[in-house]
């Protein structure tokens, strides 16, 4: 099995009133590509840390990090966008949407940056939002969706601009369970059906079962790495 994502003793240190703290501690792990791995931990653990460097948003202090074979630590800041651009959707906790956009309009934000053009454009706008079972819905505003639909328009607006993983950190976490539980689902459904690699950062135990790999950190370290054989 192939790795998307692999890092080498990963490290990065803080300065907090003069004392070193290791929020990611020499972390060696792979994400195998087109499976759903999910990082887990209680608040401190580093998980969120670990999350923003494999994604080139922050800078290690050592190690090295793998994205599809291209050394990511050592790319250029242009190239790291490029990277998050092309080939990386983010989904948010807080949604991330923007608030006088509607949800057409939200899920087109990516393709824009990409230039892309109108027609290809509105084609993927409209294949996501209908994946997610929001076609009708593609007018309404934030305000106007309940927080399980403006998590649905942020894993299509992830999912139009076509990546290789998508990056969700804590997707459920302001979520009730049953809606919460329905957003895993769509998160394993993409695993499963578009052959998208996803990685989760989570506290949610409902993760953790459909998850087919997790790992465990606490106080920077990586701990533990489970791989759940139900799932396949």
């Amino acid at each position: 099995m192939t790795a998307i994502i692999q890092t080498k003793n990963l490290t990065r240190i803080y300065q907090l009133d003069g004392e070193d703290i290791n929020a990611v501690n020499a972390v060696t792990l792979d994400i195998p590509r087109e499976k759903m791995t999910a990082i887990v931990g209680r608040s401190g653990s580093g998980k969120t840390t670990l999350l923003n460097l494999i994604s080139g948003l922050d800078v290690p202090t050592n190690g090295e990090i793998w994205f599809d074979n291209d050394r990511l630590d050592t790319m250029s800041e242009q190239d790291k966008r490029l990277l998050r651009l092309n080939k990386i959707g983010f989904v948010f906790q807080s949604f991330g949407l923007l608030p006088l956009l509607d949800a057409s309009e939200n899920v087109g934000v990516p393709l824009r940056m990409r230039y892309m053009d109108q027609q290809e454009r509105n084609s993927r706008v409209n294949e996501a939002l209908d994946w997610v079972g929001l076609t009708q819905r593609v007018h309404h505003r934030p305000y106007e969706l309940s927080g399980g639909e403006q998590q649905r328009v942020a894993i299509a607006r992830a999912l139009a601009s076509r990546p290789q993983i998508i990056m969700a950190d804590e997707p459920t976490g302001q979520l009730d369970t049953h809606t919460g539980y329905t957003i895993i689902a769509l998160l394993r459904r993409l695993v499963n059906e578009q052959n998208i690699t996803a990685l989760i950062i989570t506290h949610d135990p409902k993760v953790m079962q459909e998850a087919d790999l997790v790992y465990h950190m606490s106080d920077g370290n990586l701990v533990e790495s489970v791989w759940n054989t139900s799932n396949g």
